[in-house]
């Protein structure tokens, strides 16, 4: 075998990883804003200003989601146009991004930093328990995932 297709049978996985990982961003991203920016109007992306100020990082937050997404979906194209693309993986990719997003969310953003919370109620810890809950799960699967792909190239 030679150095060449060495090296592409290890950056091809990863390819499918990352393409997913990305797409998984951009997806969970895409349903906080739609759903909790938007529908239910619970918060903005920065909440520690005007709502003005809110409402403009949302639209920005918004870009973040569609860049990842089209970015993520765009490698996903080039994968299977190359015959490259190893669905499971792309899976474990998308969990881990959506699970990994969502729990920084919940964990950095809500809690370190304050920059706007799940929602202003009192009790705000059935919200953060249930956020991070969901965010620990997805991460969860993609790990189960990817290690069990990871098991059977192995054997």
């Amino acid at each position: 075998m030679s150095s060449k297709s060495s090296i592409s049978n290890k950056i091809i996985p990863k390819r499918n990883l990352l393409s997913g990982f990305l797409f998984g961003i951009g997806l969970i991203a895409f349903v906080d804003e739609a759903v909790f920016h938007q529908l239910l109007q619970w918060h903005h992306f920065y909440d520690n200003s005007t709502t003005q100020i809110g409402l403009i990082s949302d639209g920005f937050f918004h870009a973040f989601s569609w860049f990842a997404t089209v970015g993520g979906l765009f490698m996903m194209a080039d994968l299977r146009r190359r015959g490259k693309l190893i669905l499971t993986k792309w899976w474990g990719g998308m969990l881990l991004g959506a699970g990994g997003f969502q729990l920084y969310d919940g964990l950095i953003q809500h809690k370190m930093m304050r920059i706007h919370q799940v929602r202003y109620v009192d009790n705000i810890l059935l919200y953060d328990f249930v956020w991070n809950l969901i965010g620990a799960l997805l991460l969860i699967s993609g790990i189960a995932l990817t290690k069990s792909i990871a098991r059977r190239r192995d054997s």
